[in-house]
């Protein structure tokens, strides 16, 4: 049996992580694809009691929320050039991956409750979770307006400057490494002491797993 060289052990760890990468791509498509639909929306807000709470209608959800994946926003600019006055609007992608936008049912109109999921991407840590929560926050407090889908343009798009974020962690399988684990134990410990709220995503058979709900209460 032929011994193996650095070569062939440096290809092999390569091989690995490229798979560990494919994986987590893959588990962050399917999710973010799941949320694109009312039921996988509901299954990420049952895990946080006060989310789920908030809908008008938990039995009329394609009436009492709107989802925009990777939404962008839209904010007006007044500028001052030699006396003259110049208005113009500047469009610009959000850092979270969900926005859900609470909706009346009957008064077809928004509650003014709107949560941001931050989901886990291939690679991210916890500041890189906060760190788009952060420019999150910065971005809706200068005052924007969202860009609506096209069935929900009759809905007020000016944005709340108090949003709600909601993480979703991929929970590390049995089959994941320690540096995943570890990550995974480091994520949900920084985001707790943070008393921000937490959903997890398990990768086996991409199937949402129970966590235990927070109690933060809506303002």
């Amino acid at each position: 049996m032929a011994a193996s060289t650095p070569n062939s052990n440096l290809l092999e760890l390569l091989e690995t992580g490229d798979a560990a990468y494919d994986n987590a791509r893959t588990a962050y498509e399917t999710l973010l694809a799941n949320c694109c639909h009312y039921d996988g929306l509901l299954s990420i807000l049952m895990q946080h009691r006060p989310y789920f709470e908030a809908l008008p209608s938990v039995r009329r959800p394609s009436e009492s929320m709107v989802a925009i994946p990777l939404p962008n926003v839209r904010s007006r600019e007044v500028l001052e050039t030699g006396g003259i006055i110049d208005t113009s609007y500047r469009i610009r992608q959000l850092p979270c991956d969900v926005a859900v936008i609470m909706c009346d049912p009957e008064w077809k109109i928004k509650t003014g409750i709107e949560i941001v999921l931050f989901i886990q991407r291939p690679g991210e840590d916890l500041s890189d979770l906060l760190n788009r929560w952060r420019q999150t926050q910065i971005e809706l407090g200068q005052g924007v307006e969202w860009l609506m889908p096209r069935k929900h343009k009759h809905l007020l798009a000016e944005g709340t400057e108090t949003p709600h974020p909601l993480f979703v962690v991929l929970a590390a399988g049995d089959e994941q490494s320690a540096s995943d684990k570890s990550r995974e134990e480091r994520i949900i410990r920084g985001l707790t002491g943070a008393s921000l709220p937490i959903a997890r995503w398990t990768t086996e058979a991409y199937e949402i797993e129970g966590f235990a709900p927070t109690e933060t209460e809506i303002d």
